[in-house]
C-alpha cells in the first residue's frame, strides 16, 4: 500500500526459512527479491543480497549425506536438487560438495543468481579446482575471469602446479588456455613478477618468451660487469632454450604443419642470430668482467651495456671494450666483431673511442687505434683521416707534437691541410699546399692566404702572395 519496495522483506523472510532449515521456502521467497546478473561475466560476485545467503550457507553446512537428508526432503526440494545438478554441467567435485545439501544450495543460488566469477571462487574456495576450470572453458568466461577466479589464487595459496596439471590434463595441447596463459603472462609482467612469469612460460614451452625473460634476468639491476659475470648462467638458459625452440621448429616442419596458436613464433635465421649475440654477450662479459678485476676499467657509465639493447647501446659496448682493455689492441678484436655482427657504423663508434682517448690524453693509443682500423681490412680509404678530424672538431688543446704526429699520420694530403686549417697552424697547410698539382696547389694556396689574411697572420700571407 505504501508503495515501498518488498525486496527487502522478502530477502528477510527468505533468511528466516534459511535459518529454520526450511530450504524449500527459501528458495520461494528469495526467487522474489534475487535477480540474475545482466552480465555473467561482470567482475564481481553478484549483488550483496545473494552473497550474504552463499554466506550464511557456506557458515551453516550441516555434515548431513543427502542419502539420509533424501528422508526428509519434500519433493519439492528433490526436484530443485535434480535441477541443480542439471545447471552445473560440470562433473561434481568429490567429497564435501557433492553430499552435502547446503553446498548444492550454494550451486542452486550461484547459478540462478551469480556470475561466472562467483561460482568459480565458490568451486576455488572449496578446493574443486578442476570443476572451476570446467565452469570457466564451458562459460567461454574471459581471460579476467580466470585471472581474478583461478590463477590469482592458485599462485597466492601455493598451488601453480597443481593448475598447471589440470590444465595439461584436461586439454595436453593447452590450446583451449592459450587465450587465458597469455593473459597470465601481462598480468603478472605488469606486476613485475617475473619468476612466477618464467616458471609459467616454462610451463606452456613457450621458448622464445622464456627466452626473452631470461635476457631481462641477465640485464635488470646489474651495476657492473662483475656483477653480469656472475650472471652467466642466464645466457646459458636463453641459448637452452632457442636450441629447443629450433629442435622443436624442425621437427613439426617435416610433420604436418603444426599450430602452435599461443607461442611466440619466430623464424629459424632469426633464432640462430640470437644465438650467436648470446655467444657474443658472452664474450664481452667474459672480457669486460677480466677488465674490471684487473683494474683496467675506467668508465663508469650510469646504466650497463649489453648487446641485447638497441643499436646505441651495441656501439656503447663496442667503445667499451676497446676502452677498458690494457691497450686499444687488446679488445679490438671483440669490438670489431660487434660492430661486424650487428652492421653499426664504424666510424662513428671509433671517433667515439678516438674523443675518448684526447680526454684521457692518450694520443698514442689514438695512432694504435688507426693502425687497428686500417688493418681490420674493411675500413674505407678515409676512415682513419675522418677520426682524427671529428677529433680536432671537438679538441683544440692536443699538445703540439701529439698533434703534429696524428695529422702526420693521415693518408690524404688533402686532409691534412684541412686538419691544419682547423687548428690554425697555416704555415704547415701552405707547406703541404705547395707540393700538389699546379692548378690545385694555386687554389689552396690562395685559400690559405685568404684565412691567413683574415687572421691577421702577415708572414704566411706574405710567404703564399710571393709563391703565387
Amino acid at each position: 500500500k505504501s508503495g515501498l519496495d518488498p525486496g527487502g522483506a522478502w530477502h528477510a523472510w527468505g533468511m528466516a526459512c534459511l535459518k529454520a532449515g526450511n530450504l524449500s521456502s527459501a528458495r520461494e521467497k528469495f526467487n522474489r527479491c534475487l535477480k540474475p546478473p545482466m552480465d555473467l561475466n561482470q567482475l564481481n560476485h553478484g549483488s550483496r543480497l545473494l552473497q550474504d545467503v552463499i554466506q550464511y550457507l557456506e557458515s551453516t553446512v550441516k555434515p548431513i549425506l543427502i542419502a539420509d537428508d533424501d528422508y526428509f526432503a519434500t519433493l519439492r526440494e528433490l526436484e530443485a536438487t535434480l535441477r541443480t545438478r542439471s545447471l552445473s554441467l560440470e562433473m561434481m567435485c568429490e567429497g564435501k560438495i557433492q553430499h552435502n545439501s547446503y553446498y548444492q544450495e550454494c550451486l542452486f543460488y550461484l547459478h540462478s543468481y551469480g556470475t561466472n566469477l562467483a561460482i568459480i571462487s565458490f568451486y576455488m574456495r572449496h578446493d574443486c579446482m578442476r570443476e572451476a576450470l570446467l565452469h570457466l572453458l564451458n562459460k567461454e568466461s574471459p581471460s579476467e575471469v580466470f585471472i581474478e577466479g583461478i590463477f590469482i589464487p592458485s599462485y597466492e595459496s601455493g598451488k601453480l602446479h597443481m593448475l598447471e596439471n589440470l590444465l595439461e590434463t584436461i586439454d595436453p595441447g593447452l590450446e583451449s588456455w592459450g587465450v587465458y596463459l597469455i593473459a597470465a603472462c601481462k598480468f603478472l609482467q605488469r606486476k613485475n613478477y617475473y619468476h612466477i612469469l618464467y616458471e609459467l612460460q616454462q610451463f606452456m614451452k613457450d621458448h622464445v618468451r622464456a627466452a626473452m625473460t631470461c635476457i631481462r634476468f641477465f640485464t635488470h639491476g646489474a651495476k657492473s660487469y662483475t656483477e653480469l659475470g656472475g650472471k652467466q648462467t642466464w645466457l646459458l638458459k636463453i641459448k637452452d632454450h632457442l636450441k629447443v625452440y629450433l629442435q622443436e621448429v624442425s621437427r613439426s616442419s617435416g610433420r604436418k604443419k603444426m599450430t602452435f596458436t599461443f607461442r611466440k613464433k619466430m623464424s629459424a635465421t632469426d633464432v640462430s642470430r640470437h644465438i650467436s649475440t648470446v655467444d657474443l654477450q658472452m664474450e664481452v662479459t667474459k672480457f669486460l668482467h677480466q677488465c674490471e678485476s684487473s683494474g683496467t676499467s675506467q668508465m663508469t657509465g650510469s646504466s650497463l651495456p649489453t648487446l641485447f639493447g638497441n643499436n646505441n647501446m651495441k656501439m656503447d659496448v663496442a667503445c667499451k671494450v676497446m676502452l677498458e682493455g690494457k691497450n686499444i689492441e687488446e679488445g679490438f678484436g671483440v669490438a670489431f666483431r660487434v660492430l661486424q655482427d650487428f652492421q653499426l657504423e664504424a666510424t662513428e663508434v671509433y671517433s667515439k673511442v678516438a674523443k675518448q682517448l684526447v680526454k684521457q690524453q692518450k694520443y698514442s693509443e689514438i695512432r694504435q687505434l688507426l693502425k687497428c682500423v686500417n688493418e681490420s681490412g674493411v675500413a674505407a680509404k678515409n676512415d682513419g683521416d675522418n677520426i682524427i678530424l671529428n677529433c680536432l672538431n671537438e679538441f683544440k688543446n692536443i699538445p703540439a707534437e701529439d698533434l703534429d704526429n696524428l695529422i702526420q699520420d693521415m693518408d690524404s694530403d688533402e686532409n691534412k691541410i684541412q686538419a691544419y686549417v682547423m687548428c690554425n697552424k697555416l704555415r704547415s697547410a701552405y707547406l703541404v699546399s705547395v707540393r700538389q698539382e699546379k692548378t690545385r696547389a694555386v687554389q689552396l694556396v690562395q685559400h690559405v692566404r685568404q684565412l691567413a689574411e683574415n687572421s691577421g697572420d702577415d708572414v704566411v700571407k706574405a710567404i703564399c702572395t710571393q709563391w703565387l
